[in-house]
C-alpha cells in the first residue's frame, strides 16, 4: 500500500479534482472567500486559481506532503499563499485568527471530522465564515443504502473518503450556525455526487 498511498493516489485525486463538473462550485465557493484565508484540504492546489482580489493571505493546509508538493507550482494570481503541512484536527493558527474557513470536497476524508470542525471554529474571528461544497449523506433511502453499502471499499481505495457523511448536520453540531446551504446531486452517479454547497458563522 506504500507505493499506492503516496505516488498513485495522490495522482489519482488530482486528476478526479480537476473534473470540469466542480469548476461551478469552485467558482462559487471560493469566490466568496475574504481577508485571511484558511484553505482545509488544498490538496493539489486546484482552488488557488480561483481565489478572488478580496484574499489578502491564503493559508494553504494539507497533511500531504505529496500533495503540497504539487501545489506549490500552481500559480495564485499574485497572492500570497503560505503551505502549511498540518492536519486539520490539529490546527497550527492562534484562535480567531483567520476571516475564513474554506472546505471543498474535504470532510469526507478527514478521520477526525468532529474534532476537525471544532478547529475551524476556533480560528475563526467571530464575524468570520465557513465556506464549504461538499458530498454526502443523500436523502434518498436506496441512494443511502448504496452509499453505506459502498463506504468501507470506497474508503480504503479512495484515500479515506466516506460516501455518507451528514455533511449538514456535522457543521451544526460543531457549533456553526448555518446562514445558507443548496443541496442537490451534481450529474454522475448518485451515491458519490449528492452536494452540500454553503456558509456558516462560528
Amino acid at each position: 500500500m506504500g507505493i499506492y498511498r503516496d505516488v498513485i493516489l495522490p495522482k489519482l485525486c488530482d486528476l478526479s479534482m480537476r473534473s470540469e463538473r466542480l469548476h461551478l462550485y469552485r467558482a462559487r465557493v471560493i469566490g466568496a472567500a475574504e481577508g485571511r484565508v484558511l484553505e482545509i484540504g488544498c490538496g493539489s492546489g486546484l482552488n488557488l486559481p480561483f481565489y478572488r482580489k478580496a484574499v489578502g493571505e491564503i493559508l494553504a493546509l494539507e497533511p500531504d506532503p505529496n500533495l503540497l508538493a504539487m501545489a506549490r507550482h500552481v500559480p495564485a494570481a499574485g497572492m500570497r499563499v503560505n503551505f502549511i503541512e498540518a492536519s486539520a484536527e490539529a490546527i497550527p493558527l492562534d484562535d480567531r485568527s483567520v476571516d475564513t474557513v474554506v472546505t471543498t470536497w474535504t470532510l469526507c476524508t478527514i478521520p477526525g471530522s468532529a474534532a476537525a470542525l471544532s478547529e475551524m471554529r476556533r480560528v475563526l474571528k467571530p464575524q468570520g465564515r465557513l465556506l464549504f461544497v461538499e458530498h454526502g449523506l443523500s436523502p434518498d433511502r436506496s441512494v443511502r443504502w448504496w452509499q453505506d453499502s459502498l463506504t468501507p471499499v470506497w474508503r480504503r481505495i479512495s484515500g479515506g473518503c466516506h460516501l455518507n457523511r451528514p455533511i449538514r448536520s456535522m457543521i451544526e453540531v460543531a457549533g456553526f450556525r448555518i446562514d445558507r446551504i443548496e443541496t442537490g446531486y451534481m450529474r454522475g452517479p448518485k451515491p458519490m455526487t449528492y452536494m452540500y454547497e454553503g456558509s456558516a458563522r462560528p
